[in-house]
């Protein structure tokens, strides 16, 4: 059974069960690894890798400003866009994405942050910037070794070894737009952000621009570790449409969404009111970020009106929760108090990137309400029915559902309330 993120089966459950889930995970390990394996094999002991990058980098943050940096891509020549495109895994089996984030082969360089007109980094953004698959030629120090990392930040990491040198061979398709954005010097990087959105360039795709520091004045632009830049998209893009929402009159009745997804259950409750948000998580003894064995940790963060001025306690899924309820309510031209709830169970014991968050909320949120009240009571005890923690216990732990159910407004008093 799992252990924090460490996963403790007995290998004769592996023969009985076969991939049927007897072990309790969201996912079979095995299965996962031997569909990988079976890519890899192509680049086992070898140094040169030949194939189509998604395309894909990976800019790492441990020694920052002198970051790793390099092109990942699988030993498959094709349309290998999906295997870097989360906007497209929300109906895979975790088993599937695995696979495909494991046949990532990444090869990296040690480089400045500021080092971005160099030939090396100018190569790489021929390979970003493209909307399509590009065929790249990688030599490598060394062999690449069969290892699958995880963050709760970006998606799986794939094998990784040093990189000699690469070369692009196919021709990177470019849209005018992104092609815009990267030669316009004296455009803001936020300016760029908000650009390319609006034009319809996925959040994943404009993430890997920034990092790769194409975008931004000329003075400033800057490698940006793959992390960071994820969050650092997903907050401008939601504080852009959040200040469009707060044009827009409130939603009419109190709406309640409801989702559940390998071992998670989401929730979203949206209130008549002025923007407000928060984001809330119940992690299980034996889930991703709880190897306890008894207490059910409860964390959360929110902000008002005027949004934060401090980066959220609970890390990336509150920027990437916010933006997907920023897009719904901006699509519907309404503007609500938005609390969204999150329980994890032990079968889920894999942090794989806050885009497994945003593209469920995107997906909770393109379905219809289950629930459609004026009372908060009828809410709590959709809350209560589909959660295991129970209304009392989220309500507990939430600001905004506490100021919801317990502070009154002056026109409940003047009798002028809707």
């Amino acid at each position: 059974m799992p252990r924090g993120n460490r996963v403790s089966i007995d290998p004769r459950l592996c023969a009985i069960c076969r991939g049927k889930g007897l072990c309790g995970l969201s996912y079979c390990p095995l299965l996962a690894k031997r569909m990988a394996l079976v890519k890899l094999r192509r680049v086992h002991g070898s140094r040169e890798l030949y194939g189509s990058s998604p395309p894909s980098v990976f800019i790492g943050r441990y020694g920052y400003p002198y970051v790793n940096v390099g092109p990942s891509l699988p030993p498959v020549v094709g349309d290998t866009s999906i295997y870097d495109l989360p906007e497209k895994w929300i109906n895979l089996s975790l088993e599937k994405i695995l696979d495909y984030r494991w046949s990532l082969v990444t090869g990296s360089q040690k480089i400045s942050v500021g080092d971005v007109y160099s030939p090396f980094i100018t190569r790489l953004h021929e390979v970003v910037l493209s909307v399509k698959p590009v065929e790249v030629e990688v030599y490598l120090e060394k062999p690449p070794k069969p290892v699958l990392s995880f963050s709760e930040y970006e998606p799986p990491q794939g094998p990784r070894a040093p990189l000699k040198n690469f070369r692009v061979i196919g021709n990177p398709r470019i849209p005018r737009v992104i092609d815009r954005a990267y030669t316009d010097t004296d455009l803001k990087a936020s300016e760029a952000i908000i650009m390319l959105y609006e034009r319809g360039v996925p959040v994943t795709h404009i993430q890997r621009i920034l990092s790769i520091g194409a975008v931004g004045t000329k003075k400033l632009r800057r490698l940006v570790p793959t992390r960071w830049s994820i969050t650092a998209v997903d907050d401008t893009v939601s504080k852009h449409l959040i200040e469009k929402i707060k044009d827009y009159p409130e939603i009419n009745e109190i709406e309640v969404y409801v989702r559940r997804h390998y071992d998670n259950l989401f929730i979203a409750v949206l209130v008549p009111g002025k923007w407000s948000f928060e984001w809330m998580e119940a992690w299980w003894p034996g889930s991703t970020w709880n190897p306890g064995e008894s207490e059910i940790v409860v964390e959360g963060d929110y902000e008002g009106y005027h949004g934060r001025t401090t980066y959220a306690s609970i890390g990336g899924c509150y920027y990437a929760t916010r933006l997907a309820v920023a897009e719904h309510l901006y699509s519907r031209r309404r503007q609500a108090v938005a609390i969204v709830l999150r329980e994890i169970y032990p079968g889920f014991n894999l942090p794989i990137g806050v885009w497994f968050v945003r593209e469920n909320i995107r997906a909770m949120l393109r379905r219809k309400p289950v629930l459609v009240t004026n009372r908060l009571s009828d809410a709590l005890r959709i809350i209560d029915r589909e959660t295991r923690l129970g209304s009392k216990k989220w309500v507990k732990a939430s600001r905004l559902l506490q100021r919801l159910l317990y502070i009154k407004k002056i026109t409940d008093y003047l009798g002028l309330d809707k």
